[in-house]
């Protein structure tokens, strides 16, 4: 490759040399055996090159950039053993009965690809380095570079598209008669780039493709990041070959896949997203230009449920006995690294009466509406977008499953199944169409490292936040439903820019949240002010214990998207295991979408956000591309020396606090909520001071009733006390039922026991390290630096009591405080 990168750095590599071709769509055949923990199967990847973009944009300069030679010994596939078990072949009709109608009609033959200019822009470079060197480079061959890691590949081939019945129909050249490599790239050309409302037969297609036989093995070789494949005498991306399978199976230990038990001690297996995200699940392009459509077929033991980021819904096919088949497929490009799938004895959880005409009941829009478009509107490349289906654009409330262990049975249907319609058409009213046909929502195991993960068409959400109220429930699941939009319909080009996805999710959350409580505005000000004066604490916590070069939200500055010529590249601080607990990018981003949003007024922001949605989803972006859209579609007298520059400054790339939100803060009034809160805390420190002996009547403090928001802010405010008697502490656990609220407040109430050393309260802290991993890690440190043996054995027992179910970089943190 063109690029060195070292391992050992703490910068994550993304290897793959996305700019001389890109993977346009993945088939994955796979078996989860929980036996050996190992998933284990082909994938197909079928691609496009950049001589291809470049003809398709009309492009006239042909300048090119080999690759450098690299010193490394490849293997042969002769030598690899190929399980029995995954020679097999599925029947497309059976796979293929459950496809929704959903047709975009004819290209507009002025819409040009959205992710090739996205692309150019992301590598800094010119359209002229995409190729590879056609007629200067001697016999060195072209070398394909997928992102890799702790997968053991078996085999590697092309795979011999041309001998698939009914193929014919995509050779456009009479003179390519003679089965070739080239004619074969030349069928994988023609099918990646059927229009849109071919999507059916295109998968049909590519499912075929996947099956046919190999027509030769290809040198490869692994490292650490990457596998390495070569074809002898292929020395261009444009002769390299457009469809190769990669016979492969995971490890164990790889760090894509967990594998642990659910809350009803039962197997299951899921994908966490990070650090690494997917290439130790399968080969792939996880650079985010790489964007792809994906289907996959997933075979597990028949008391196993498979969910997966697809659009249909799928249901299990009975294979031999005992097993059973899952499919799903994907017809929007997004980047490898949003796939998700989870495997489990899941049990799908419905509303104690179901009617027919339920809002959670699914099915496919009326063909006769689907089949309907806009002209014009979209940027992105061509895909079934929902923002061109009227039907689609006024549909409040998406098809949504929700899964669980069965334990969870009674919380699902008393609080998430009677929450998510009122989420899901809050998020509809503030942003308009919803970008994902369907929503599956998974409760998934007590290890899981964060309260909720959003990927296309699932949510994940940490068992945190079923207990107590409603509130941490409906918030978190407003959060989720909002990386719909930012995050997963439109993502960020680099992946150091986070805040385009959590500082979005963060601030929309609370919109919804509000609109799905149908608060009145004066109400839905107050709780908002209030989560803000959360917030605040939190970044002003958050900002004193962590590295200043952590807490800049635009770490590369003026090199954000660039990447190397091959297209490889690393994310800064991306292996850091701390960082994943770290909420700089949720906090400091919230904070700017929140002053602009004041400086522009609610209606003026959010008729601008659905304008920004409109026009970049299904798209890449960089923070200048918002920020200059949203300068230029503001009034003049608003804009008030913003810009694009100040912005960057102040904002995205310092460290601490900004500014303009140090001014907002010291400037600023305490909401009414606040204030009460205050009130209490007085009232509190009364008791606290008052002697324990002396008792008068008439004097007991009535306390108000707080909502959950309050009681954190209570518990923050209490924690500044220097010391809280026993009877005090107590009392305060009586008066508000700390046992039994949300994770939030008991988070709190927990911090508060820890510091004053509360002993009869220890086992609400053991509890929480228990049930709430997710938000536990903070803990462990607290009970350390306390420097009291019995805290301290406190925390080394409630270790070793989870840490074999523990997520990898949660338990490399804990460890890291105790021993």
């Amino acid at each position: 490759m063109d690029v060195k990168l070292d391992p050992s750095r703490d910068d994550l590599p993304l290897m793959a040399n996305t700019s001389h071709t890109l993977v346009k769509h993945y088939v994955l055949d796979l078996d989860v055996d929980f036996e050996s923990q190992v998933i284990e199967g082909t994938i197909v990847l079928f691609f496009e090159d950049g001589n291809q973009f470049k003809k398709r944009n009309s492009s006239t300069e042909e300048t090119c950039q080999s690759e450098s030679n690299e010193a490394c010994k490849f293997r042969t596939p002769e030598s690899c053993h190929i399980p029995v078990t995954n020679a097999r072949t599925f029947s497309s009709k059976m796979e293929y009965n459950d496809f929704a109608i959903c047709s975009k009609g004819e290209k507009d033959p002025s819409d040009k690809d959205g992710n090739h200019d996205n692309l150019e822009q992301a590598s800094g470079i010119s359209t002229s380095k995409y190729f590879c060197d056609t007629g200067n480079h001697g016999s060195e061959d072209f070398l394909l570079v997928l992102d890799c890691c702790d997968i053991s590949v078996l085999k590697v081939e092309e795979v011999d598209v041309a001998v698939v019945p009914g193929i014919e129909k995509f050779t456009r050249s009479p003179k390519l008669t003679v089965v070739s490599g080239e004619l074969r790239n030349q069928i994988v050309h023609e099918l990646v780039t059927l229009p849109a409302d071919h999507w059916r037969e295109q998968l049909d297609y590519f499912a075929r493709c996947s099956q046919a036989p190999g027509c030769g093995g290809l040198l490869f070789d692994t490292d650490t990041w990457s596998l390495q494949i070569r074809k002898t005498g292929a020395q261009t991306a444009t002769d390299f070959p457009h469809a190769i399978r990669i016979w492969y199976k995971t490890k164990p230990q790889g760090r894509s896949v967990t594998w642990t038990s659910d809350q009803c001690g039962r197997p299951c297996a899921y994908t966490t997203g990070s650090p690494i995200n997917n290439r130790a699940l399968f080969p792939c392009q996880e650079p985010p230009v790489a964007m792809s459509t994906w289907q996959a077929t997933v075979r597990a033991a028949a008391s196993f449920v498979v969910l997966m980021s697809g659009e249909n819904s799928a249901k299990p096919t009975q294979l031999r006995e005992g097993y059973s088949s899952w499919h799903y497929y994907v017809t929007m490009p997004m980047p490898a690294s949003t796939f998700t799938i989870a495997v489990g004895c899941w049990t799908e959880m419905k509303p104690e009466t179901c009617s027919s005409n339920d809002l959670a009941a699914e099915g496919p829009l009326p063909p006769s509406e689907a089949n309907s478009r806009y002209i014009g509107i979209c940027g992105h490349m061509e895909y079934p977008c929902r923002f061109q289906n009227p039907s689609a654009t006024i549909q409040e409330i998406i098809p949504h499953r929700v899964f669980a262990p069965m334990c969870f049975k009674r919380v699902c249907q008393e609080t998430l199944l009677r929450l998510i319609p009122p989420c899901l058409s809050a998020a509809h009213s503030v942003l308009g169409t919803h970008p994902f046909s369907r929503l599956d929502v998974l409760i998934v195991p007590a290890n899981f490292p964060s309260l909720g993960m959003a990927s296309p068409h699932i949510i994940f959400l940490s068992q945190s936040t079923l207990t107590g109220t409603s509130h941490l429930c409906g918030t978190r699941l407003c959060h989720e439903i909002a990386h719909a939009w930012f995050g997963l319909a439109i993502g960020a080009r680099d992946w150091t820019e986070e805040w385009l996805s959590e500082g979005f999710a963060t601030h929309l959350e609370d919109v919804f949240w509000a609109e799905a409580q149908q608060l009145a505005p004066r109400e839905a000000q107050e709780q908002q002010e209030l989560r803000a004066c959360l917030r605040w604490r939190r970044l002003q916590d958050e900002l004193r214990d962590s590295p200043e070069e952590m807490q800049v939200l635009r770490p590369s500055k003026e090199k954000t998207g660039r990447v190397s010529d091959s297209g490889a590249s690393v994310i800064k601080n991306g292996l850091k295991p701390e960082k994943i607990f770290m909420q700089v990018h949720y906090l400091k981003g919230y904070f700017l979408l929140r002053f602009l949003a004041k400086r522009l007024g609610d209606e003026t922001y959010f008729s601008f956000l659905r304008k920004f949605v409109y026009t970049f989803h299904g798209q890449l972006i960089l923070s200048q591309d918002f920020l200059q859209m949203l300068l230029e579609n503001i009034p003049e007298e608003k804009k008030l020396e913003l810009s694009v520059e100040n912005i960057f400054q102040d904002w995205l790339e310092s460290s601490g606090i900004p500014k303009p939100l140090q001014r907002e803060r010291q400037a600023g009034t305490e909401c009414g909520l606040v204030r009460q809160v205050s009130a209490e805390v007085t009232k509190w420190v009364r008791v606290n001071r008052r002697p324990r002996k002396r008792k008068r009547r008439g004097k007991e403090e009535v306390f108000e009733k707080l909502l959950p928001d309050q009681l954190v802010l209570l518990l923050e405010l209490l924690l500044e006390q220097k010391t809280l008697s026993p009877r005090t502490l107590q009392s305060l656990q009586k008066t508000y039922h700390l046992h039994d609220q949300d994770a939030e407040v008991r988070h709190r109430w927990c911090e508060l026991i820890v510091k004053h050393k509360f002993t009869k309260a220890y086992n609400s802290v053991e509890r929480f390290f228990q049930e709430d991993q997710a938000m536990g890690v903070y803990l462990y440190g607290e009970l350390m630096v306390s420097e009291d043996a019995r805290q301290q054995q406190l925390a080394r027992r409630c270790f070793e009591l989870v840490k074999g179910q523990m997520d990898r970089s949660s338990a490399e943190v804990v460890a890291e405080m105790l021993f």
